[in-house]
């Protein structure tokens, strides 16, 4: 082995196309075009992870402030929000909540507008209404669930004394038709409330 080869070893190799590539790199950071080319990002899409982190803390915040008022607190109040438009749905006792609700969620920092789809009680409601509610509501979320056109949307369901309520944000009306039908068709639902919106 002569000493030229020396220069040649793996190490050596190695060292310098590490070299090699950290000055094309430096040398690279000058070059406008390179700039240009390398910023150029895609297009942006319409709901934005930004915007769902938002849209939670949102949802967040106004469920906090609900469960604050006296008045609303103990009300099955769901809440949905979609680049800061706040979807209220359930079901309450009078008007004066509606508005007491509605009121609350325009307060909260971040709520660019407020859709109520509450729905008031048509009466007392049985403990054994109650639990019959909840077996009808699991069902529903169960048959969505299963739906794999359905199943990845985030509707909310609602259930009192037989009359399933669903809202939430869809992508079209073929959507809310196939959501609704499908509640329809589960055992022991009565009626259903469609409290469901389009995507803008």
């Amino acid at each position: 082995m002569n000493r030229h080869s020396k220069m040649f070893h793996p190490g050596n190799m190695l060292a310098a196309l590490a070299s090699g590539a950290a000055l094309s790199l430096l040398s690279g950071c000058g070059d406008s075009k390179n700039a240009d080319i390398t910023a150029a990002a895609p297009p942006a899409a319409s709901t934005s992870v930004g915007t769902k982190i938002d849209d939670g803390v949102v949802t967040t915040k106004v469920k906090s402030a609900l469960l604050a008022d006296p008045d609303v607190k103990s009300f099955d109040v769901k809440v949905e929000t979609r680049a800061g438009e706040v979807l209220l749905s359930g079901f309450v006792n009078s008007q004066a909540q509606v508005d007491r609700a509605i009121a609350i969620a325009r307060g909260v920092e971040g709520v660019t507008a407020v859709a109520n789809k509450m729905d008031l009680k048509g009466g007392p409601a049985t403990v054994g209404n109650a639990l019959d509610d909840g077996i009808i509501t699991a069902k529903i979320k169960s048959a969505l669930l299963a739906d794999p056109n359905i199943k990845s949307l985030d509707v909310a369901v609602v259930t009192r004394k037989g009359e399933a309520q669903l809202s939430g944000f869809v992508d079209n009306q073929n959507q809310i038709t196939r959501v609704t039908n499908l509640a329809r068709a589960v055992e022991g639902v009565k009626s259903v409330s469609n409290e469901m919106s389009i995507k803008k």
